[in-house]
């Protein structure tokens, strides 16, 4: 895991064949690091063919980290890498706002993404409807 001492995030990346990378983030992602964010994990896509962001052990995440992810979907589509995002709760609430029409390819887990990523069709969750 990276992590620098005014970071309130670390990331981490899984390698899983064939070259497909898993990039995690835990923590915040605000300002202060959403740059240290998109560099991470754009380092880590110049090996992968297809790429899943995790984001479900986020915290927080500000506009500045929406900004991060606009940068890592303008890189993937220039090299034709497949990528999709994780959300976690706080991410999905800023997506609710800055990417109404859902632009961003999203997936409820991790394994889904992977699915997605490998050309099959994940299977549906159940959820229940709150009142």
């Amino acid at each position: 895991m990276d992590q620098t001492d005014e970071s309130p995030a670390t990331f981490a990346t899984r390698w899983l064949p064939p070259s497909t990378a898993v990039i995690s983030a835990h923590g915040e992602i605000d300002a202060v690091n959403a740059a240290e964010f998109a560099d991470y994990t754009l380092r880590h896509t110049i090996e992968a063919e297809r790429v899943a962001v995790d984001l479900t052990d986020v915290d927080f995440f500000g506009t500045a980290g929406f900004s991060a992810l606009k940068d890592i979907e303008g890189r993937c589509s220039t090299t034709h890498t497949d990528w999709v995002l994780v959300p976690s709760k706080a991410v999905n609430r800023l997506l609710r706002i800055c990417d109404p029409d859902s632009a961003l390819h999203t997936c409820y887990s991790v394994a889904a993404a992977l699915s997605t990523l490998n050309g099959k069709t994940p299977l549906l969750q159940l959820v229940t409807k709150s009142r």
